[in-house]
């Protein structure tokens, strides 16, 4: 039983079956059962629009946005409310104009949504676009701090980093980062795509020029909406898509807001999913998955699969890796026996949320046993790494 300040599993929020162990919040959440509501209400509002004021939507907006300020430490007039983080992204790198001559940071093995936007800045103001290697002992912190301070490089302009490497779950800590970044009079952009909804997240520590995240993986919301954080000095600039909503007099984020804003759907489902986990508090959840992901790395060791010293792990992703890659067809084959994870990159994800358990956990471990022990008994090939 956990203790009275910890937080217990909340599968009975989810339709998650038990038979069914779900690993992959980092690919895409199930929603719980009050977000599905909220959206079945929002399609009602749609679907009879007569029996819904209009007044009503720019609430909705409203409160999602206060629900979102409330996991990073923002307020309210600082975000936008956008599609995508590729959206968000765009509208970063049309308001920054790093001097031209310098680098732009940023780590090996990027999602896209971190690289096209500001590839293209690069190239427009003359920046050498520097990509630090994945290093061999997984330390991304020292290896970025040791690339920000390089003697004799290129003045650091812009850093585009994330809390933690998307692919396996290694830690990018920008409590040391961010520092280092201002220090050296750089911009600073943030995709807490991996983050906001399983870790702490802080714009006051971290002091990002711009920051986003979407709903749909960590923060139990609908596909295609996303929050875009612009630092009070960054809130004057020009949106990437112009609408009556977000033309002057309209100020501080919302200047950045996409159109079709009002959206009954899927803004009643972000706001209730980010309620959701503020309602939990960020260092409970973080603490429950940490207490997840270290199950399953102590059990997958015995299996002869490499897996990051914990100091280097975020809480709620566990990057596995095997000698030699891993065996092909082995997340479908974990499918089968309705374990779901992904592979990215050569590393087996494993992402538990909030609806995840210790029998998950034991499931995973079981499936995985049985299906290296398969494998090594055919001589089955590997190598997808």
């Amino acid at each position: 039983m956990p203790a009275a300040d910890e937080l217990p599993c909340q599968r009975h929020l989810f339709e998650v079956p038990a038979d069914v162990s779900y690993l992959d919040a980092a690919a895409w959440s199930p929603l719980p059962r009050a977000v599905r509501m909220a959206g079945e209400a929002g399609i009602l509002a749609k679907t009879r629009p007569w029996t819904h004021p209009r007044a009503a939507f720019a609430a909705r907006a409203e409160r999602a946005r206060a629900a979102a300020a409330t996991l990073i430490g923002a307020t309210t007039d600082d975000f936008a409310i956008v599609g995508s983080v590729s959206h968000a992204m765009a509208t970063a790198a049309r308001n920054l104009a790093p001097e031209p001559g310098g680098r732009l940071l940023r780590v090996a093995d990027e999602f896209p949504s971190l690289r096209y936007a500001f590839d293209r800045l690069a190239a427009a103001r003359g920046l050498a676009v520097e990509e630090v290697a994945r290093p061999a002992d997984g330390d991304w912190t020292a290896a970025l701090l040791a690339a920000i301070a390089r003697p004799g490089a290129p003045p650091l302009a812009l850093a585009t980093l994330t809390p933690l490497h998307w692919t396996d779950g290694l830690l990018i800590d920008l409590d040391r980062l961010a520092p280092a970044v201002h220090a050296a009079g750089a911009d600073l952009v943030i995709d807490a795509t991996q983050a906001v909804g399983a870790v702490p997240v802080d714009v006051g520590r971290w002091r990002p020029d711009f920051l986003a995240f979407p709903t749909y993986k960590w923060a139990l919301g609908p596909y295609g909406l996303a929050f875009l954080y612009a630092a009070p000095d960054r809130q004057d600039g020009v949106p990437i898509e112009e609408n009556l909503g977000n033309r002057s007099p309209t100020s501080g984020g919302r200047r950045y807001d996409r159109g079709e804003l009002k959206d009954p759907v899927a803004l009643s489902m972000a706001a209730t999913g980010l309620e959701l986990i503020a309602g939990w508090g960020m260092p409970a959840v973080s603490a429950r998955l940490r207490g997840l992901t270290d199950r399953l790395a102590e059990g997958v060791s015995a299996l002869g699969l490499a897996v990051a010293p914990r100091p280097l792990r975020t809480p709620h992703i566990l990057g596995l890796r095997a000698p030699g890659g891993l065996p092909v067809g082995l997340v479908e084959r974990l499918e089968r026996e309705h374990v779901f994870v992904s592979e990215r990159s050569g590393a087996l994800r494993l992402s538990p949320h909030v609806w995840a358990n210790e029998v998950d956990v034991a499931r995973c471990l079981a499936s995985l046993a049985g299906a290296f022990d398969g494998l090594a008994a055919h001589g089955t090939e590997t190598g997808r790494g």
